[in-house]
């Protein structure tokens, strides 16, 4: 660890006998892990869309996009975290800027699912959780970690893996 690193994550020192109080950085897997158990719990990531009320799923995405924002600031910007993580942001922005609080449209279309503004949403959606089921494979392998079933779902290939299962 590096000088700098170190003494940013200096809380206090101490005297008479000399002490000193310190943070250390959290490792890549370590924040991995943290974006990983985060997700899992975000319904609004695998839940089907018919299930959904898209003014909630938009309050989620905001919430999933501070989230991702807050984790960014503690990741080394050159690592593939951090590309993963600003991935799944980028597409948390691009859903939100299709389905805006502001177009009562999208937002509210009196729970028809046959209505044009269902199909809009719906496909928003899908794309987002396309995205993330990508970037959450790539932490999961990169980083060797385990994912629950319903955020897997999203994954590619995990109706596959599901039916090797079956089959054996």
């Amino acid at each position: 660890m590096k000088f700098e690193q170190i003494v940013k994550n200096i809380t206090g020192i101490s005297c008479p006998i000399f002490g000193i109080s310190w943070n250390p950085p959290k490792t890549e897997i370590q924040s991995a892990k943290e974006i990983i158990i985060y997700l899992e719990a975000r319904r609004v990531l695998y839940i089907p869309s018919e299930m959904e009320v898209p003014e909630h799923c938009i309050m989620s995405v905001i919430e999933i996009k501070n989230f991702l924002t807050n984790q960014m600031m503690n990741i080394n910007q050159n690592s593939e975290l951090y590309k993963y993580v600003s991935a799944m942001r980028k597409s948390c922005n691009k859903f939100l800027c299709k389905c805006d609080l502001k177009r009562q449209d999208v937002i509210d279309f009196g729970g028809s699912w046959g209505h044009w503004a269902s199909w809009y949403f719906a496909a928003a959606l899908g794309e987002m959780r396309g995205v993330f089921g990508v970037m959450v494979l790539q932490i999961a392998s990169c980083y060797g970690l385990n994912v629950e079933d319903d955020l897997a779902s999203i994954m590619p290939n995990y109706e596959k893996d599901l039916e090797c299962e079956v089959n054996e």
